[in-house]
């Protein structure tokens, strides 16, 4: 049996040497960053490990267009899907490959690639399974919508003058 003195120093140097780990990894994480241009190259950003937006560039040919802001967010949306694989090159030496996995996980979840440019959903689900592939011109035209249903009559009150609706009286059972 050993001593208890050598089992409790053996267990603070490997707390020790994790704790060591753990920090170098969390500084690696931490100086992650990704830098992306917009395709005209006018636009550029950067973004943190948390991915913040932590640098804004716009060029001066850029500045009065209308969709300034789209373009922006679009440039940050790719720079922010990136983080995941600039995570993994980035961190040398993770505490474990399931921290890492799960890190890298996170972060694709959080940060998916962004949608291609020009890309636009559909403006509504097709009506059936055989409309999906006609092509638009040969659909037949939507159905005219119902016309609402005229209001009901008012019930003719009852024999006595009681309004029996709400049996104010208890008995529902007459």
């Amino acid at each position: 049996m050993s001593n208890p003195e050598q089992l409790i120093a053996g267990f603070e140097a490997r707390m020790a040497e994790s704790q060591r780990k753990a920090d170098r990894m969390v500084g690696e994480i931490e100086a992650v960053s990704v830098s992306e241009r917009s395709k005209d190259g006018q636009i550029g950003v950067k973004v943190d490990h948390a991915g913040n937006l932590v640098g804004l560039e716009i060029g001066l040919s850029v500045r009065d267009r209308p969709d300034l802001a789209e373009e922006i967010l679009r440039t940050v949306k790719s720079a922010q899907s990136k983080l995941a694989g600039a995570m993994r090159a980035g961190v040398t030496d993770p505490v474990g490959p399931e921290v890492m996995n799960q890190l890298v996980s996170r972060l694709e979840q959080a940060f998916p690639a962004p949608e291609p440019e020009g890309f636009a959903p559909p403006a509504a689900a097709p009506r059936s399974e055989g409309d999906r592939f006609v092509p638009e011109e040969e659909r037949p035209p939507p159905a005219a919508p119902k016309p609402p249903e005229p209001p009901r009559a008012p019930r003719p009150p009852s024999d006595d003058g009681r309004d029996d609706d709400y049996f104010s009286d208890g008995d529902y059972l007459r």
